[in-house]
Formats: C-alpha cells, structure tokens, sequence
C-alpha cells in the first residue's frame, strides 16, 4: 500500500460488493475478534477457574502455538480442497471450539480448546483474503481495503465485546464468538461459490525452504523479537491494569482503534516519505520506550502507555507484513506462512514467560524484556539494511495484499 492513499478510490467501487465479499468480510471481522476477546476477561478466568496468571497465559501460547505450525498447513490444504472448503473448515473448528472454551471446568481443557480453535483461525484467515480479492468487484485495492477495515475493526471490538459479555461470566464471551461464526459459516455458505484453486499445489515444506532467503530470514527473525514485545502487552497488561472487564475493554478497544488507524493510514504515508526501514527502526525503538515507561510509571501512565502502543504496533504490523512480501521471489502465500511460521513461535512464548518473569524477579522485568526485544528486532533490520533497502524501495502496493491476512491471526 505503499505510495498510494488506500482511500483514493470511489466510494461505490468500495461498498458495491457481492453478498460472498461481505460475508467473508463479517467473518473475518468475528475472526480477529477473536484474539483480543479474552484480554479483558483473563484476571475472571483466573478467579473463576482458580488459576494463576501464567497458566491463565497459556490461552494465548496454546493457540498461537498451533497458528504458527498451522501455517505449514493451511498453504497445503487450501490449495487442494480450494478456498471456499478451506474458509468452512476453519469456521466450523472455530465454531466448536469456542463453544467448548466456554464449557470449561479447568485451564487445562480451556488451553486445550484454544489451541483447537487456533488451528481453526489459521485456516479460515490464511485464506480469507484472497478469497475477498478473488471475488471482489471494484479492483483489489477495494478488496484489500475492505479486508484491512475488517481486521482492524476486529482487533479494536474484541476485547469491547468480551468485556461487554464477560462484565456476567467470563464464560459468555466464548459462546458469543461461537454464535456469531455459526453465523458466518452459513452466510458463506450461502454466498460463497467455489474459488479456482491454485496452478501448482504447495507442499507442507514450501515455506520452510522459502526461508533460505537471507532477506526473507532476517525480516522473520527481527519480526520473532517484535513479536515477543508486542503480546507481552496484549496478554500480559491486562493483569498488570487488574481493571474490571468494562475499564479493561475500553482500554484495549482504544489500543485496537489506534492500531487500525496507523496501520491503514499513517503507516502507508511515513513509509512514502520516510522510507520503510526506517519508519520500521524508528517505530520499533519507540515502542521500547513505550514499554519502559508502562513497566515504571504509575497506574494511569501504565494505561496511556498501553494506548499509545497500539500506534507502534499498528505501523509495525503493516512494515513488516510488505517487507516479508516483497524482499524474495518465492511466491507471496509461500513467503508469508514461512514468515508467520517463525514469528509466530514469539507470540506463543510471550503470554508464558512474561508472567514467570515477573514471579522469578518482579512487575517491572517482564517489560524491561520485551523493551529489549523490541531493540533487537531494530537491530536486526538495521544490520541487514542492505539485504532489504532495494526491496524495502520499490515494494508495491500489491505487496501488501496477498496474505496480509496473516498478520494479526495477524
């Protein structure tokens, strides 16, 4: 999306979309939603099923464990069975596993059903894209704003709704994203036609060589360490605040609509004056910042810290996900489950170490970690420069569009 204005288009060719668009667009709205569903509720999970805080964080390493294997997966199955069948079998995993995360009687079976339900995600929002763009009318560039509303709007309602369902049983919020995908599986169901599969099959393997692209390697691992800061503030947070699910909701609704905001908006117009790399290192520096004075600062300046992150992450996320597309030749779906599958592994780590960090030292360690890890990842970027600097110059906004669907589930 680089070098163009994502709303510099008609607003007909944007909303006059076929009943299939926006029925994926819905579910891939609940999908995302799904993510930041549990951050406000997590200290009731805990109180409710008499868990600690780090077995508590296992609902996140649990289901972005089995995301960042499922993305060897996903390529493999929907390029067989085609996108509609892929998009259904994600939706009805999603389905029963929320249902049964809300049955829980212990955290071990409510981790157990997160990771069913993790497996379900990756399927459904590896492939949502594409399918959008394929049946889109307008262009892509309609498509892809579409989708990146839906995203956005996904990771900004999740925790507002499970604070809004949650506020009476940590247990509704579950049975509600269970229903509303029931939903869209039918809508898609119904709308959706069959979409033509890919000229060559991908093999379970494909992403896994696609790596040995030294470009392609050094954005998956300075993504591995951004990752590790950005989900110790989504999963760790939410016990250091210790808010009620309504405060906790609208602080993290807050975080979401910054993060949509900068990355739809800001992002694509500082990487046009800019250049990539360096919004990229700049923004990642800041949000070590950001963590530092979170970790230190008193309540209230530990809650505007958390806000304002969502801007770092929102112009992160969106960097990363053009690097990752643009700087090899292996083919874009291939490219970003290779990415995902590395970056990943740091999004299951985080919600488990940050909680033991604090318990083996105190409440201040855990973000003095992921602040270094935020460095890191800046120092990754800055090293490679020159493997990235050609690539990260002419990315074209089509790089942003094939599979940018994975980086929140991206």
């Amino acid at each position: 999306m680089q070098g163009e204005d994502p709303f510099d288009q008609g607003t007909g060719s944007i909303l006059r979309q076929p009943k299939a668009v926006w029925a994926t667009a819905g579910a891939s709205v609940v999908a995302f939603m799904g993510i930041g569903l549990v951050d406000p509720i997590l200290p009731s999970i805990a109180k409710g099923l008499e868990a600690t805080p780090s077995q508590v964080s296992l609902l996140f390493t649990s289901y972005f464990l089995i995301t960042a294997v499922a993305m060897l997966v996903t390529g493999f199955v929907s390029s067989r069975i085609g996108g509609r069948k892929t998009l259904l079998a994600g939706l009805a995993l999603v389905v029963v596993f929320a249902a049964l995360s809300g049955t829980s009687s212990s955290v071990g079976e409510l981790v157990g059903f997160r990771a069913g339900w993790g497996l379900g995600n990756a399927l459904f929002v590896s492939t949502a894209l594409a399918v959008i763009v394929g049946a889109a009318a307008g262009g892509s560039s309609a498509a892809i704003l579409l989708y990146e509303s839906a995203l956005g709007l996904g990771m900004a309602c999740g925790p507002l709704v499970g604070a809004l369902l949650g506020d009476a049983s940590w247990r509704y919020p579950f049975f509600g994203t269970a229903a509303l995908m029931a939903i869209g599986f039918i809508c898609i169901t119904a709308f959706l036609k069959e979409q033509p599969r890919p000229a060559r099959k991908t093999s379970l393997l494909d992403p896994v060589k696609a790596l040995g692209h030294g470009g392609l390697a050094s954005v998956a691992a300075s993504a591995f360490f951004y990752n590790y800061s950005f989900f110790t503030i989504l999963a760790f947070t939410p016990f250091v605040l210790n808010m009620t699910p309504y405060k906790s909701g609208a602080v993290f609704f807050a975080w979401g609509l910054l993060l949509a905001v900068f990355s739809v908006l800001v992002a694509p117009r500082l990487q046009e004056r800019f250049g990539s790399l360096k919004v990229l290192g700049a923004s990642l520096v800041l949000l070590a910042a950001d963590l530092l004075v979170l970790g230190y600062g008193n309540h209230t300046t530990a809650i505007v810290c958390t806000i304002v992150s969502g801007a770092f992450i929102g112009m992160n996320n969106t960097v990363y996900t053009e690097l990752a597309l643009g700087v090899s030749d292996a083919p874009r779906p291939v490219a970003s489950a290779g990415y995902n599958f590395v970056r990943w592994f740091a999004a299951a780590a985080a919600p488990y170490l940050a909680p033991k960090i604090e318990e083996w030292s105190n409440i201040h360690i855990p973000f003095v970690v992921a602040a270094v890890t935020a460095v890191v990842g800046a120092i990754v970027v800055w090293i490679r420069r020159s493997a990235l600097t050609h690539e990260a110059a002419e990315l074209e906004p089509k790089h942003a569009t094939e599979d940018s669907v994975t980086v929140f589930a991206d």
